[in-house]
């Protein structure tokens, strides 16, 4: 009697195959939701970097600090998909915008992003300080300043720009 090979699955077998992607899919989707927003959210942190280039350049070299919003870098139009404007203060902070894009959260959807110049002490720079002063780093997703970072903002910063 000749016996013939098992050809194919059983349907256990499916079951569990099926059972296993979609735990699998289960924990990477949140993951992947959170890495897109993440991306977008990197579009806005270069929104900023315009600005951030040139409140460090008349740090450095002006004789006198601009008022708020004539540094020269601000846009009150929409600059980008993720971008609704772009305003600096007379100290030099920086406030991005975020746009109501469909794409985005609803929590942080017309946000506020904002990027502080401080010394080395941590200690927020003011527009008295400006000439051969330079900035030791920015703080970028300020909850301290006028207008604070949101914490729902907050946790969708690249990780360049947490802290």
């Amino acid at each position: 009697m000749k016996r013939t090979v098992q050809q194919g699955f059983t349907l256990i077998e499916l079951m569990i195959v099926v059972a296993i992607i979609g735990i699998l899919a289960a924990v990477a989707l949140p993951a992947y939701q959170t890495y897109t927003v993440k991306a977008k959210m990197s579009e806005v942190v270069l929104a900023a970097s315009q600005c951030r280039t040139t409140v460090t350049e008349v740090y450095q070299t002006a004789t006198s600090a601009p008022t708020a919003n004539n540094w020269g870098c601000e846009t009150t139009s929409a600059s980008s998909r993720y971008v609704t404007s772009v305003v600096t203060t007379t100290g030099g902070a920086i406030s991005v915008t975020v746009s109501s894009d469909a794409s985005l959260p609803p929590a942080i959807k017309g946000d506020v992003l904002t990027l502080v110049p401080q010394d080395s002490g941590g200690t927020t720079y003011s527009s008295t300080q400006v000439g051969s002063t330079q900035i030791y780093k920015w703080t970028c997703g300020s909850t301290t300043t006028t207008p604070p970072t949101s914490s729902n903002l907050t946790k969708y910063l690249p990780g360049s720009c947490r802290g």
